[in-house]
Order: C-alpha cells, then sequence, then structure tokens
C-alpha cells in the first residue's frame, strides 16, 4: 500500500513512518527499511536563510509523486513506498519531507530510498521561495545530493 501524503503544518517524520508501518506491513513481511528526512536548513547558496515558502499545483504534486513511487516499486524489488511533504510556509528546523522504503534485503531498500529523493528533487512539481534577512527570492535549481 503505497502512500503519499501532503502537509501543510508540522509534522513528525518517525510517527508518519511508523503509522504506515504499523497500518500497512506485517510484522515479519520485511527485512529492511530505509528512511531519508530532509529539514529545513538556514542557508542556501551561501546565503542566510530565514525561512522558505514550498508552492505546489493540488493534483499534479500528488500524481507525480505517485508516479515516482509506482517507478520504484517497479525498480525495486520493495514491499512498500511512502512520501510526506510539506507545502506552504516552513521554519528553520521543520522536516520538509521524508520517505521510506520497505524491502525484503537492504540494498533494494536503500537504491529505491535514494532514487525517491533523487526523482522528488528534480522532478516532482514544487517551487521553494526563500526569506532572507530583507528579500526573498524563487529558487532557480534544488541544490546538488
Amino acid at each position: 500500500m503505497m502512500a503519499i501524503s501532503l502537509h501543510d503544518a508540522p509534522f513528525n517524520p518517525w510517527a508518519l513512518i511508523t503509522q504506515h508501518q504499523e497500518a500497512h506491513l506485517a510484522p515479519g513481511s520485511y527485512g529492511a527499511t530505509a528512511s531519508f528526512v530532509g529539514t529545513m536548513r538556514d542557508f542556501n547558496e551561501g546565503q542566510t536563510v530565514t525561512a522558505l515558502f514550498l508552492e505546489h499545483y493540488p493534483g499534479m504534486s500528488e500524481k507525480q509523486l505517485h508516479h515516482i513511487q509506482d517507478e520504484a516499486m517497479k525498480k525495486w524489488e520493495v514491499l512498500d513506498v511512502f512520501i510526506a511533504h510539506r507545502i506552504g510556509e516552513i521554519s528553520i528546523a521543520e522536516p520538509i519531507v521524508v520517505t521510506a522504503v520497505w524491502a525484503p534485503h537492504r540494498a533494494a531498500a536503500f537504491e529505491a530510498n535514494r532514487f525517491l529523493m533523487e526523482a522528488l528533487k528534480t522532478r516532482a512539481p514544487f517551487w521553494k521561495k526563500e526569506t532572507h534577512a530583507n528579500k526573498s527570492r524563487w529558487v532557480d535549481q534544488n541544490t546538488p545530493g
């Protein structure tokens, strides 16, 4: 049962992973879980960042996230894939994204989870507006992995 969720308020990534795992995966049905949590940092490209606004296109965002999940499920032997992503105003140190992959073995879990994050950074329709000391700007490109 793949799942995605978009959140316009702070979330606890570990609680989301645990809730999904308990609801959708039988104990003993997987041998590996790989997860990633991306957190709002206070710098980007040599500038101090004080806040972030993450814009998205409702409907299009979810469709693309499901497509990314489907690709991971087809490419690796994985049992389940989970993505949660923030939208709206995000403060320093708040989680922005969490991904998790459950698989029989660690290699598939690690590889599929890395794929999820790289695909999210390059293909998901989210637009970032950073706030700096006295100005704001839309981010042209994501930072490299």
